[in-house]
């Protein structure tokens, strides 16, 4: 019996069924393949966040000088930071900071941070559309909408309640689509690193400020 099973090990060897140590090849190749799989995951998902912080680092300071960023559906979209405000370093580091507060990601301290090498990864952003105001906190890494608080609803019927609630949720994802759509046109071109970039370092040391009125007006739109 032992000179049989003997064979058998052996058999299983020749074939490259089993390794030396009599584990299965097969599952050794399967957990190699697991494991690049993981790798490839980590590098995507680095990737997206990366890229995700870029667009919340740019729509922080694009914010700051005030107006309309980009047009949705025949209206201009205002948008503003407000409270809570988490930034990240790049390539997977643990570095973090959290702003709090009404206006803080507008801080001085969020600029110094910023220009030491984080990014913003999560954000709480106020929507203004036409008499619309939508609220909505959004990070990096997917861009999900979370914890969204949508306008006062116009209809009284609990069915149309729903369509209307339906509606506008619609609507504050479309108009984080506009924001990134404007963003990626922004980032593919030439402009990016000749002038974007150097504005916005420019703006991370405190070179350049938004202007006192504009300040005053997101100082009442926080309070609104």
């Amino acid at each position: 019996m032992a000179t049989r099973e003997q064979a058998r090990i052996e058999a299983a060897f020749m074939r490259g069924d089993t390794g030396v140590d009599g584990g299965a090849t097969e599952e050794e190749t399967r957990d190699e393949a697991q494991v690049e799989r993981d790798k490839a995951r980590e590098q995507l998902l680095r990737g997206r966040a990366y890229l995700g912080r870029e667009f919340l680092t740019w729509l922080l300071w694009r914010s700051e000088s005030g107006g309309a960023l980009v047009d949705f559906e025949g209206t201009g979209l205002e948008v503003l930071y407000m409270g809570r405000c988490t930034l990240r370093g790049v390539n997977g580091d643990v570095t973090e900071m959290m702003a709090k507060g009404t206006l803080a990601p507008y801080s001085e301290n969020v600029r110094h941070s910023l220009d030491r090498g984080l990014l913003v990864h999560q954000a709480r952003l106020r929507f203004t559309h036409g008499e619309k105001v939508y609220e909505v906190t959004l990070d990096a890494e997917f861009l999900d909408i979370r914890a969204a608080k949508l306008p006062e609803l116009m209809t009284e019927e609990a069915d149309d309640q729903l369509l209307e609630r339906l509606y506008l949720t619609e609507q504050l994802s479309g108009m984080v689509d506009a924001l990134v759509v404007a963003f990626m046109q922004v980032r593919a071109s030439r402009s990016w690193s000749k002038k974007i970039v150097p504005e916005m370092k420019s703006w991370m040391k405190g070179e350049s400020e938004a202007p006192k009125a504009t300040k005053v007006q997101l100082a009442r739109a926080a309070r609104g």
